[in-house]
Protein backbone atom coordinates (compact mmCIF):
# COMPACT_ATOMS: atom_id res chain seq x y z
CA UNK A 1 0.00 0.00 0.00
CA UNK A 2 2.71 1.98 0.58
CA UNK A 3 4.41 1.49 -3.09
CA UNK A 4 0.55 2.46 -4.46
CA UNK A 5 1.03 5.81 -2.71
CA UNK A 6 4.04 6.59 -3.59
CA UNK A 7 3.02 5.56 -7.66
CA UNK A 8 0.12 7.66 -7.45
CA UNK A 9 2.56 10.80 -5.98
CA UNK A 10 4.92 10.43 -8.59
CA UNK A 11 2.61 10.39 -11.73
CA UNK A 12 0.43 13.47 -12.67
CA UNK A 13 -2.39 11.14 -14.18
CA UNK A 14 -3.21 9.39 -10.91
CA UNK A 15 -4.75 10.65 -7.76
CA UNK A 16 -4.11 9.24 -4.00
CA UNK A 17 -7.74 7.64 -4.57
CA UNK A 18 -6.18 5.43 -7.37
CA UNK A 19 -4.31 3.79 -4.30
CA UNK A 20 -7.25 2.05 -2.98
CA UNK A 21 -6.31 -0.58 -5.92
CA UNK A 22 -4.10 -2.06 -3.53
CA UNK A 23 -5.88 -2.78 -0.78
CA UNK A 24 -7.60 -5.31 -1.85
CA UNK A 25 -4.59 -6.85 -3.18
CA UNK A 26 -2.91 -6.25 0.25
CA UNK A 27 -5.82 -8.04 2.34
CA UNK A 28 -5.92 -10.68 0.37
CA UNK A 29 -2.12 -11.54 0.54
CA UNK A 30 -2.80 -10.84 4.60
CA UNK A 31 -5.70 -13.54 4.57
CA UNK A 32 -2.79 -15.94 2.79
CA UNK A 33 -0.32 -15.42 5.17
CA UNK A 34 -2.56 -16.10 8.04
CA UNK A 35 -3.67 -18.75 6.58
CA UNK A 36 0.14 -20.37 5.87
CA UNK A 37 0.82 -19.67 9.52
CA UNK A 38 -1.78 -22.08 10.77
CA UNK A 39 -1.07 -24.54 8.41
CA UNK A 40 2.55 -24.51 9.57
CA UNK A 41 1.62 -24.35 13.46
CA UNK A 42 -0.79 -27.26 12.31
CA UNK A 43 2.43 -29.15 10.96
CA UNK A 44 4.40 -28.59 13.57
CA UNK A 45 1.84 -30.37 16.19
CA UNK A 46 2.28 -33.38 13.84
CA UNK A 47 5.80 -33.58 14.04
CA UNK A 48 5.95 -32.53 17.74
CA UNK A 49 7.97 -29.81 16.75
CA UNK A 50 11.11 -31.54 15.53
CA UNK A 51 10.62 -29.88 11.98
CA UNK A 52 11.04 -26.56 13.61
CA UNK A 53 10.15 -23.14 12.41
CA UNK A 54 7.93 -22.01 15.69
CA UNK A 55 8.91 -18.83 16.03
CA UNK A 56 8.46 -18.77 11.70
CA UNK A 57 4.95 -19.46 12.47
CA UNK A 58 4.24 -17.29 14.83
CA UNK A 59 5.98 -14.43 13.27
CA UNK A 60 4.10 -15.21 10.18
CA UNK A 61 0.88 -15.16 11.83
CA UNK A 62 1.40 -11.91 13.86
CA UNK A 63 2.55 -10.38 10.61
CA UNK A 64 -0.09 -11.19 8.57
CA UNK A 65 -2.34 -10.12 10.72
CA UNK A 66 -1.18 -6.65 11.07
CA UNK A 67 -1.23 -6.59 7.57
CA UNK A 68 -4.88 -7.47 7.39
CA UNK A 69 -5.56 -4.31 10.18
CA UNK A 70 -3.36 -2.26 7.95
CA UNK A 71 -5.56 -3.30 4.53
CA UNK A 72 -8.88 -2.56 7.18
CA UNK A 73 -7.39 0.77 8.53
CA UNK A 74 -6.80 1.75 4.82
CA UNK A 75 -10.18 0.85 3.28
CA UNK A 76 -12.11 2.80 6.17
CA UNK A 77 -9.14 5.70 5.29
CA UNK A 78 -10.24 5.48 1.39
CA UNK A 79 -13.96 5.69 2.14
CA UNK A 80 -13.60 8.61 4.28
CA UNK A 81 -11.48 10.10 1.59
CA UNK A 82 -14.12 9.42 -1.04
CA UNK A 83 -16.76 10.84 1.20
CA UNK A 84 -15.25 14.05 1.60
CA UNK A 85 -13.68 14.28 -1.75
CA UNK A 86 -17.19 14.06 -3.35
CA UNK A 87 -18.90 16.20 -0.18
CA UNK A 88 -16.43 18.92 -1.86
CA UNK A 89 -17.85 18.62 -5.44
CA UNK A 90 -21.46 18.76 -4.54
Amino acid sequence: MPAAAAVTERRSDLRLIHAGFAVPVAAVLAIVSIRLAVRARRRLERTLGRAGGARTARVGRVLGWLALYVALIASISLGVYAIEYYNLLS
